[in-house]
């Protein structure tokens, strides 16, 4: 007797519920038939045969059983009896004409009157699905005979297809179970810091995230003109965080909201600009602050940045230059990211996300041009930003990013 169990399907997957039995009690069985399918809470799993032999449902559809519970048996020990039946001889039903009915024994004969068909005829005319009223039989006294029938079958189309055999699927290598190897390490300080920060803003902070697109034509376009005179003077390339920077403090200069948190039951709106700017260092993501981002002319706000770059590559940023940010500006774009929602740094209440630029079509007027353009998205504490002042922020910042001359007049 072979138990029928249900199936450890998951680590964390204690029960399972019957969705449904494929076969019926008492019902003969093969090894590998599927006998039923259990459902759980991430999926739906077939159960096979163990072996072969008789079927006994114990548990019902819409049961709820345990992982392992026994669910029904295959009694093997009539395996043998019932393979001998398989063998026998079946009885082979009466042939069939093309409508499904049963061949005549007698036809129409061309000739007018009716022909008796031999057993033999009748069982090809059936199999061949022949209609033999139209035959003309060379037989004694014009009787059909079975060379007329096969004769008539072989000059004649098929009604049915002849089915394509199924070619069986390819067996995907699987390792052996010594070879699943597993490595652990101890986390670095700095990242189960990370681990921490991230994990309370997503518990203290009611997160939202808002985007839209921006032309960088214009940013392009003066990188391109001014590239060579202001890395003579300066020692450096010309970015684009620097535009970011000053674009964001224009935003945050008319939406005071995004640059204040909540504490307690205050909100603290500070009146100054100090824009953290997170950098991938070998160590983890690390956010150094631009101090009074807003008193800093372009070309020192991208020294500054340059500067944490290549401190922060080789572990020298100070522990005061990580504190007292205001608002973030996280670059993705440099890893090719096309679009994302940042996580704020607490207890900052606003994260703006920059991503990569890409050429596509896009609108203007009307007619479509190809022009490069950059998602941006902020992520916001909507506890102290409303969705309208999000969107203002974002539309500010798209805005003195497309026509820089804004930043130059601040309007």
């Amino acid at each position: 007797m072979l138990h029928v169990k249900i199936p450890t399907v998951g680590e964390s997957i204690t029960e399972a519920t019957i969705a449904n039995w494929k076969r019926k009690d008492g019902e003969y069985v093969n090894t590998g038939d599927v006998l039923l399918e259990i459902e759980t809470d991430k999926a739906n799993v077939e159960v096979v045969a163990d072996g072969a032999g008789v079927l006994k449902t114990i548990a019902k559809e819409g049961d709820v059983v345990k992982i392992g519970a026994i669910v029904g048996e295959i009694d093997n020990t009539k395996a043998a009896s019932a393979t001998v039946a398989s063998k026998a001889q079946p009885i082979v039903a009466p042939p069939t004409a093309p409508n499904g009915n049963p061949a005549p024994r007698t036809t129409p004969s061309p000739n007018g009157g009716t022909q008796v068909l031999s057993p033999a005829v009748r069982h090809i005319v059936g199999e061949k699905g022949i209609d033999p009223s139209g035959l003309q039989g060379t037989g004694k006294g014009g009787r059909l005979t079975k060379a007329d029938v096969l004769t008539s079958a072989s000059e004649a189309k098929p009604l049915v297809p002849t089915p394509t055999p199924t070619q069986p699927l390819p067996i995907a290598p699987r390792r052996d179970p010594g070879e699943y190897i597993q490595e652990r390490k101890k986390m670095t300080t700095i990242r189960k810091r990370i681990a921490e920060r991230l994990v309370h803003a997503q518990n203290t902070a009611a997160i939202l995230t808002t985007f839209n697109d921006v032309d960088m034509s214009a940013i392009n376009q003066i990188r391109e003109a001014y590239k060579d005179s202001f890395k003579e003077k300066y020692g450096i390339s010309l970015g684009m965080m620097g535009f970011f920077v000053k674009a964001s403090v224009a935003a945050l200069k008319k939406i005071p909201e995004v640059n204040g948190w909540i504490e307690g039951d205050e909100v603290i709106y500070n009146r100054f600009y100090n824009i953290g700017i997170a950098v991938g260092t070998p160590r983890g993501l690390i956010v150094p602050v631009v101090k009074d981002a807003d008193l800093l002319t372009l070309p020192q706000i991208e020294l500054v940045i340059r500067d944490f770059a290549v401190r922060g590559r080789d572990g020298k940023i100070k522990p005061d230059e990580l504190q007292g940010g205001t608002f973030t500006v996280s670059n993705g774009g440099v890893y090719g990211s096309l679009m994302s929602t940042p996580i704020l740094n607490p207890p900052q209440s606003g994260i703006l996300g920059m991503h990569r630029t890409e050429n596509r079509p896009v609108v203007i007027g009307n007619e479509i041009k190809i022009r490069p353009m950059m998602y941006v998205a902020l992520s916001y504490d909507h506890r102290l930003i409303d969705g309208e002042q999000s969107v203002t922020f974002l539309k500010t910042v798209k805005q003195n990013l497309e026509d820089p001359h804004r930043l130059l007049i601040e309007i």
